[in-house]
């Protein structure tokens, strides 16, 4: 922390804390922060401007969004461990590997409440994780309202060809119908149903 506050007079800095699960941990990790700024500063060494941001991985968190967003700059939705905390899964144990279900509407709908829970308060929601780079997630998260997509290089050009070609206000219509479905089978396929997923 104490880098990263030192960095901040070079760049845009973000800081980001993992497996935030109630409000009072974020709060101390905030108070950290700040603690260590004032330290640094006593030190005479400058700090500039930075965000404090969390991930939400965790149901708890994903379930209290608009109260998180009231004290956090932004918020990241880590969809991997968000998937199996919520799925009781585990992509490592064939025994329950098949719980791992990215398009569960029960996962679009916690998807759903952090970014309405973040917006509410004009706070920007991204999303890291591998259902971020996944040409059939694209579209569904930009109806759902994502504002930011992290994935690796190689899915870019066909995230960003999906972005180039759907219409917004319809893909809205997606992502409502989207919720409103039983399963992860009838997610997929609605999905496949109104979009052309390019192939990589």
């Amino acid at each position: 922390v104490r880098v990263l506050l030192g960095a901040s007079i070079y760049g845009n800095i973000h800081i980001m804390f993992p497996m935030i699960a109630t409000l009072d941990v974020f709060r101390q990790a905030k108070t950290f922060v700040i603690e260590t700024e004032n330290e640094l500063r006593d030190e005479g060494v400058e700090v500039g401007e930075y965000k404090l941001g969390m991930m939400v991985e965790i149901p708890s968190s994903a379930m209290l969004a608009d109260q998180f967003a009231k004290e956090v700059d932004f918020m990241s939705i880590g969809t991997n461990d968000l998937i199996q905390y919520s799925m009781a899964s585990d992509r490592m144990n064939e025994k329950v590997s098949y719980l791992y279900q990215p398009y569960n509407p029960a996962i679009l709908r916690l998807i759903k409440l952090t970014i309405d829970g973040a917006h509410k308060h004009k706070k920007w929601v991204g999303m890291c994780g591998e259902m971020a780079g996944e040409t059939l997630a694209v579209p569904l998260l930009l109806g759902l309202g994502l504002d930011e997509f992290s994935m690796s290089a190689s899915s870019i050009l066909a995230a960003r060809e999906i972005v180039r070609s759907v219409n917004y206000q319809e893909m809205q219509q997606l992502a409502q119908k989207a919720l409103e479905c039983a399963t992860e089978e009838e997610v997929i396929t609605l999905i496949q149903a109104t979009v052309t997923i390019p192939t990589k």
